[in-house]
């Protein structure tokens, strides 16, 4: 697969993305009208009027050109696209070893307004059994251009330093980067209550998310990291006010004994290495 056909799955999400304005939400007293509402030509186009600091996307439209035109596949940080306090993660697999085990081979990360700011194609450590190109969307030719795990999680952590991380089942991306980040900081799309629904109660699919709340088609084929974190992040801003209330009974439920304050969750995700990887290093 050429690099040109990497997000050729985007031109479904038009119809979703063609009125999304990526202005700084307008913000109301106790109350947060950031979310995005689907309709049958389009999202609804929210007006805003106030910038969160200095680190909000410009004023720009947010057609489905419009991305098109500023993603630069494999560019790794940014030069343009403003970081903001919100980003979204998705990462794509290839099989190594002789289990075909599953390691990074790309990372993708968007803003708020669904920008990209930061892509990379990620070299394995282990020897590439299986590409699965037909799913991860990963050729040799791509392979061949890409940075060294050390580089990427550098360059991941440094960028989600103190910021709100999005993903779906966010923790498989971590453990793929061999990185942590704070719970309080996760808002994780496969474990939302209200999106659970979709699946009789059990982890829904991003695939089957995106079509159901979001009234659009994603991974048609191989799958684009940066497509995939664009939707992910639609469906944060979808139910932004909803997330924010299940986060705050989580952790404004922490209890004081004493002036003590227990809390009740591990403050911090962190990867753990399995027996296989502690073994590799020996």
């Amino acid at each position: 697969m050429e690099q040109k056909d990497l997000s050729s799955n985007w031109k479904k999400l038009k119809a979703s993305l063609q009125a999304d304005s990526p202005r700084p939400p307008k913000r109301k007293a106790n109350r947060d009208q950031s979310f995005v509402r689907p309709q049958q030509n389009g999202i609804k186009r929210q007006r805003q009027t106030s910038n969160r600091g200095p680190h909000v996307q410009k004023h720009e439209p947010a057609a489905s050109s419009t991305f098109e035109a500023r993603d630069k596949i494999n560019e790794g940080l940014s030069q343009t696209a403003e970081v903001g306090r919100h980003l979204a993660i998705d990462c794509e697999m290839v099989g190594v070893g002789p289990y075909n085990e599953s390691a990074l081979a790309r990372v993708s990360v968007v803003n708020y307004h669904g920008y990209q700011v930061y892509d990379s194609f990620v070299l394995p450590k282990e020897q590439v059994k299986e590409y699965r190109t037909y799913v991860s969307g990963i050729t040799p030719q791509l392979l061949s251009t890409a940075r060294t795990l050390e580089t990427v999680q550098q360059d991941i952590a440094k960028l989600l330093d103190g910021k709100i991380l999005i993903g779906h089942a966010v923790e498989n991306d971590l453990n793929a980067l061999f990185l942590g980040h704070p719970r309080r900081d996760i808002r994780d799309t496969s474990q939302y209550p209200g999106f659970r629904r979709y699946a009789g109660g059990t982890i829904p699919a991003l695939k089957k998310l995106a079509r159901e709340v979001l009234g659009m088609e994603i991974q048609v084929g191989a799958h684009s990291s940066i497509e995939d974190a664009r939707a992910t992040m639609l469906l944060f801003r979808r139910e932004k006010s909803g997330f924010e209330m299940e986060h705050r009974k989580k952790w404004d439920s922490n209890k004081k004994f004493g002036g003590i304050e227990v809390v009740v969750e591990q403050p911090f995700y962190h990867h753990t290495e399995s027996k296989e990887e502690r073994s590799k290093k020996k």
